[in-house]
């Protein structure tokens, strides 16, 4: 028969399919697990019943791709919140998060204790008190002339500028902190301590507010930073007047944040990018002892898995290692973070009932020890 004909027989039968499907025989088994695999229907997202962030996260639960990654994420971080066990919350930050505009995003879930511990990279918390003594970041463009922004002192992070003129002026307040000091050994722990007490009065800013709070960050990469920067002005310095410096012991870091590992009833931990902060969170759990990993854990990431690792091991490659439970609580949302971040944080921000019932935790510290962890104030 020609293709022709078969065509016109086609469009004559038009039920030719649908009896093909008729004659398909299926097993009870099989019917059965056909039924386990198309029991839930997509929902189309219907934005008109979407008042509040969380109202659309909450819908996305539904929908597919990303978005349910997204719906996922914010379920975790839900979890970990709502945990009657009271679960220590590490919060791991990379990338340009306070030239996307995220900075106060991260100082409310610091300030309503949706975070316990901070580890970031030298780079978001230099910036962040940069900010906090009075300077900004600029709308720019990724096209810009580059060699015409150095000419300026204007510095460019991807379509944001900044003032190379301000952080100078901030590379040597740091300094000028640093130096008051009395000469002995600090974890970054104390020394970021220092500086949200010292640094800015700016009730926005991240470093500060954890001060306030009494949330221990952790930057144990500083030397890679502006920060690092104006401490290596200030060592130069000392170093041709013979004077005795404060000096940063990023061992002691890691004996600090074990130990939180260790007093924790459970742990959970949240990594927007990867890098340094997330696998240093991860390492906690196994640095002193045996624990049975972070029961929680959700990753807002723009890397992907199959050049080695996703930024510091996959989550369930982190499994292998002991630093994830093989219980834990899990997601990944493979987007960008200044998209990402703001929508789960909306979720458990919008929820009143886990921002009224939340008390921060009290670290009780004796020099390098930690001595309790304690439930604090609301």
């Amino acid at each position: 028969m020609s293709s022709t004909n078969k065509r016109k027989e086609a469009d004559v039968n038009f039920k030719y399919f649908e009896s093909k499907a008729q004659e398909i025989k299926l097993s009870k088994s099989v019917q059965n697990q056909r039924d386990s695999f198309l029991k839930t229907p997509v929902n189309q997202l219907d934005l008109s019943s979407v008042q509040t962030i969380r109202d659309l996260v909450s819908a996305w639960s539904r929908t597919s791709i990303q978005s349910r990654s997204i719906s996922e994420c914010a379920q975790v971080y839900e979890n970990m919140i709502s945990d009657p066990d009271r679960p220590t919350i590490m919060l791991g930050l990379s990338g340009a998060l306070i030239a996307g505009g995220l900075r106060k995003v991260i100082r409310d879930l610091v300030h309503v204790g949706f975070v316990d511990v901070i580890v970031s990279t030298g780079a978001i918390l230099y910036q962040d008190i940069y900010q906090g003594r009075g300077f900004s970041h600029y709308m720019g463009t990724p096209r810009a002339d580059d060699a015409l922004l150095h000419d300026l002192y204007i510095d460019r992070i991807y379509d944001a500028y900044v003032d190379e003129v301000g952080f100078v002026k901030t590379d040597d307040a740091i300094g000028e902190i640093a130096a008051k000091l009395e000469p002995r050994k600090y974890s970054t722990r104390e020394f970021m301590r220092v500086l949200g007490d010292n640094a800015s009065t700016d009730p926005n800013s991240i470093v500060r507010t954890a001060a306030k709070h009494g949330v221990p960050v952790f930057c144990p990469a500083i030397a890679d930073s502006s920060i690092g920067i104006g401490l290596a002005g200030l060592y130069r310095a000392a170093k041709k007047s013979g004077r005795k410096l404060m000096q940063l012991d990023t061992i002691q870091d890691n004996y600090e944040i074990a130990q939180i590992v260790l007093k924790s009833k459970k742990t959970g931990s949240i990594y927007i990018g990867g890098g340094v902060p997330k696998n240093y969170i991860n390492d906690a759990a196994v640095m002193l002892d045996y624990t049975p990993g972070h029961s929680y854990v959700f990753q807002i990431t723009a890397d992907a898995p199959h050049w080695g690792g996703l930024t510091g091991s996959t989550l369930d490659e982190a499994k292998s290692w002991g630093k994830i439970s093989k219980k834990a609580t899990r997601a990944t949302a493979y987007v960008e973070a200044t998209i990402g971040l703001p929508l789960v944080a909306g979720y458990v921000l919008g929820s009143r009932d886990l921002v009224r019932n939340r008390k921060h935790l009290k670290f009780e510290w004796k020099g390098d020890v930690l001595e309790e962890i304690a439930k604090g104030s609301e």
